[in-house]
C-alpha cells in the first residue's frame, strides 16, 4: 500500500510540493507563534516567582487572606520549627525570611508610603534572581543601614544610589520608630506597582526598626517549577500535625494575573492553529481533488477488474495520510531551525504597560507545542482527504472508464 501511495503521490511532483509547503510552513509557523507565546509564559512565571512569591511560601494560616489588616498577629516563630527539613528536600534550592512591613519614607520635602520587606541578602541572590539592580548595588547582610529601592518609589522620592533617607513605621507595641538608612541601589521587577512602592533592607534591621522578632513568610525557592506539586505534597504530609500553626501556599494560588494572561493568550493561539489546519485542509483537499480527477479512468478500471470501493477509499485516505506525516515532519525541521535563528538573534520587545525597561524575547519550543502542531497537520490532512476519497469510491464503473474517452 505504501509504495503504491508513494508511487501515485510522485505522479504530479509540482502538485505534492505545494501542498508539502503549506503543510510544512503551517506547522512552522505554528511552531514559532506558540514558541514566542510559550516563552511569554515562561517569563511571567519565573519573573514573578523569583522576585516575588518564590514556589511556595510557608505562613501563618490566614496571613494571606487577613495578613495585611493585622500583619504582627501572623508573625512565624525563630527560627522556623522544621527548617532543617524544608532545606533538604530534594529539589529545594534555598529556603529565606521575609518580614513585611509598611511606614513612611522622607527626603527633603517629600514623604511617600512604602512596603518595606526584610531579606537575608545572600539568599535573596537565588530567589530574586529577576530583581535587577539598576543602579549602585545589593544589599549585604553587614549593611544595618542601607535599603534597596524599587524605580517607582526612588523616583517619587527623587533619591538615587547614596542618598539619604528616613524611615518612620508603627511597632507592633503601638509606638512609632524611625531608623535613616542610606541608599545602595535601586531595582526593578516585572511587576511595576511593587516597584513603585517597595524597598528592602536587612531582616535585622527590619527587626530592629520594628522591635520585633519572627518572620511573616519562608519564601521556598525550587530548583524547578514543575516539581511544585511534589515538593508542596511533602511538606503539606510532614506538617499535617501543625496545619494550625503552619500553612504552605503554592505560588499558583498567588498569581491571578498569570493564569489571566495564559487563558487569553492560549485562546489566541487557539485561533492561530483553527485558521493554519483549515489552510492545510484546502490545500490537501484541492491537491487530491484534482488527482481523483485525473486518474478518474485508472479508478474505474480498478473498480471494474474487482477491487473493493473500500480499498479505493484507503488509498486515497491513506496518501492524505502520508503528505500530513512527511508535510509535518518537514514543517518541525524548520519550525526548530527558525526557532533556534530567532533565539540567537534574540526578539527586541518594547516595555510591557507599567514598565519602563524592554526586554529581549525568544522562541521557547515545548514537547507539547511539537507534539499538538504535528498532529494538527497530519489530523487536518486526514480530515481534508476523506471527502475526494469518498468522491472517488462512489464512480459509477461506466462514467469512470468513459471518462478520458
Amino acid at each position: 500500500m505504501i509504495a503504491l501511495v508513494i508511487r501515485n503521490l510522485s505522479r504530479n511532483r509540482v502538485r505534492v510540493a505545494i501542498a508539502l509547503s503549506a503543510i510544512a510552513f503551517g506547522v512552522a509557523a505554528l511552531l514559532v507563534a506558540g514558541g514566542f507565546i510559550e516563552w511569554i509564559f515562561m517569563a511571567i512565571r519565573e519573573s514573578y516567582i523569583k522576585s516575588l512569591a518564590g514556589h511556595i511560601q510557608v505562613v501563618r494560616p490566614g496571613y494571606i487572606t487577613r495578613g495585611a489588616a493585622d500583619p504582627y498577629r501572623y508573625l512565624l516563630p525563630e527560627p522556623l520549627p522544621g527548617l532543617d527539613f524544608i532545606e533538604k528536600l530534594p529539589g529545594v534550592s534555598v529556603v529565606t525570611p521575609r518580614l513585611s512591613f509598611t511606614g513612611l519614607a522622607s527626603h527633603g520635602d517629600v514623604t511617600v508610603s512604602f512596603l518595606a520587606e526584610g531579606v537575608e541578602p545572600e539568599k535573596e541572590v537565588e530567589a530574586s534572581r529577576y530583581l535587577i539592580i539598576t543602579e549602585g548595588h545589593n544589599l549585604a547582610s553587614s549593611d544595618q543601614a542601607g535599603v534597596i529601592l524599587g524605580a517607582g518609589l526612588a523616583a517619587q522620592l527623587g533619591v538615587t544610589a547614596g542618598d539619604t533617607i528616613v524611615l518612620l513605621v508603627n511597632t507592633p507595641g503601638g509606638g512609632i520608630s524611625a531608623l535613616e538608612v542610606n541608599v545602595r541601589g535601586v531595582f526593578w521587577t516585572s511587576v511595576k506597582a511593587f516597584d513603585d512602592v517597595a524597598l528592602r533592607l536587612t531582616i535585622r534591621a527590619a527587626r530592629q526598626l520594628l522591635r520585633t522578632q519572627g518572620t511573616h513568610a519562608w519564601i521556598v525557592v525550587l530548583d524547578h517549577t514543575e516539581d511544585t506539586d511534589s515538593v508542596l505534597a511533602r511538606l503539606r504530609s510532614q506538617f499535617a500535625s501543625r496545619k494550625d500553626q503552619l500553612e504552605f501556599v503554592p505560588w499558583t494560588d498567588l498569581a491571578d494575573f498569570y493564569f489571566k494572561t495564559v487563558r487569553l493568550f492560549s485562546r489566541q493561539v487557539g485561533v492561530v492553529q483553527v485558521i493554519t489546519a483549515i489552510i492545510i485542509m484546502l490545500s490537501i483537499s484541492n491537491t487530491l481533488t484534482m488527482s481523483v480527477l485525473e486518474r478518474t479512468g485508472e479508478i474505474g478500471t480498478l473498480l471494474a477488474i474487482g477491487s473493493r470501493r473500500a480499498d479505493i477509499l484507503r488509498q486515497f485516505v491513506a496518501e492524505g495520510c502520508v503528505l500530513g506525516l512527511c508535510g509535518g515532519t518537514l514543517g518541525l525541521t524548520i519550525g526548530m531551525l527558525l526557532a533556534w535563528l530567532i533565539s540567537a538573534i534574540g526578539i527586541p520587545m518594547p516595555p510591557p504597560p507599567g514598565m519602563s525597561t524592554g526586554i529581549t524575547g525568544s522562541i521557547l519550543v515545548t514537547w507539547p507545542l511539537a507534539a499538538s502542531s504535528f498532529l494538527i497537520a497530519v489530523g487536518a490532512t486526514i480530515v481534508a482527504s476523506i471527502y475526494p476519497a469518498w468522491k472517488a469510491s462512489r464512480m459509477v464503473i461506466v462514467d469512470a472508464l468513459r471518462h478520458n474517452r
